[in-house]
């Protein structure tokens, strides 16, 4: 059966509604101008998947207390600082659909902004001496900027391997949902043991996750970003990587060629999809993406079951077979 959000936040409906409250507080400001941009934020916000991680976790792991709510929402202000500094970083007019705040409010005020909510998760954190959370989610942060410009500085080089594309992807993007579940575990009184255990199974989802986006570059589904954003970005994703790995020197002289000088050209992305489509980079990239998956279930089963559990399962399942 096809997962629902709707079905997967049953359990935890009633703090998914408080938590909305308390991140509205959390976010408020004296500054006209910066509650208005706050209260624009939190109107466009997306699935909420990461809050739905801590609480789920914390289920799973023992109670969800007050301090799961404090640590949902130092991961969510300390995602969304960092998502309104890439806007401004990649020149993006628009985010989820609506615009971007750089795109509204221009660059200098929407790193501003970025700073400020950043300093309200490190304040919540300190005011309420939630230091083990502050060391989970800032460990996050590194990781992703350390993710971030790896990819960087391969995209220049295109000299990506597979090996380096998943240390990328577990520093981009499994790191900050295996905080959600370290922080959902360590806030619900768990033993760091446990706690480590639910940061390894939230690395596991997250690997699944992004190696799901990739495959969405290839126009399997119908997504929110374009078809072929990623080659035109010069990333180098597991089907490329996988289809250049198994490809002839001359296919792969004249593919790498087309991304480094004609990643603009709409003719020559297409040409560059279908050489991994034909080449089984998707086929490949689905069974990888599959282990993870298969990975992250089996060191679920070892908790017990509950209500928690269920949803938790769910959404993992939700992760890869999402549509967008």
């Amino acid at each position: 059966m096809k997962p629902d959000l709707k079905q997967i936040q049953q359990p935890i409906a009633t703090e998914m509604v408080e938590f909305e409250k308390k991140f509205r507080d959390f976010m408020k400001s004296k500054v006209k101008l910066l509650d208005h941009i706050t209260s624009y934020i939190v109107k466009r916000k997306g699935k909420q998947m990461r809050p739905m991680f801590v609480f789920l976790t914390a289920g799973v792991s023992g109670q969800i207390t007050e301090a799961s709510y404090r640590g949902a929402a130092l991961i969510e202000l300390l995602h969304t600082a960092t998502l309104v500094h890439d806007d401004v970083v990649d020149d993006a007019n628009y985010r989820r659909g609506f615009f971007s705040i750089n795109a509204l409010w221009k660059n200098k005020i929407a790193v501003l902004v970025g700073d400020y909510l950043l300093s309200r998760g490190l304040l919540l954190s300190v005011d309420n001496g939630d230091f083990e959370l502050l060391r989970i989610v800032s460990h996050a942060v590194r990781e992703m900027s350390e993710g971030e410009l790896l990819q960087i500085a391969k995209a220049r080089k295109l000299d990506i391997t597979e090996e380096v594309y998943y240390k990328i992807i577990r520093q981009k993007t499994a790191s900050l949902i295996a905080s959600c579940c370290a922080v959902g575990a360590a806030t619900s009184g768990a033993n760091p043991e446990f706690v480590e255990k639910m940061r390894d199974f939230g690395e596991k989802v997250g690997m699944a996750f992004q190696i799901k986006d990739d495959l969405f570059d290839y126009g399997e589904d119908e997504i929110g970003k374009p078809v072929g954003i990623d080659i035109k970005e010069k990333k180098m994703t597991l089907p490329l990587i996988y289809a250049l790995n198994n490809a002839s020197w001359l296919d792969k002289k004249k593919i790498i060629y087309l991304i480094r000088n004609k990643n603009e050209d709409k003719k020559a992305v297409n040409e560059v999809i279908d050489f991994v489509k034909k080449s089984g980079g998707l086929d490949y990239a689905n069974k990888v993406m599959n282990t993870y998956f298969e990975e992250s279930l089996a060191l679920l089963n070892e908790f017990p079951d509950s209500e928690y559990k269920t949803s938790l399962e769910g959404l993992v399942r939700y992760t890869i077979e999402r549509k967008k």
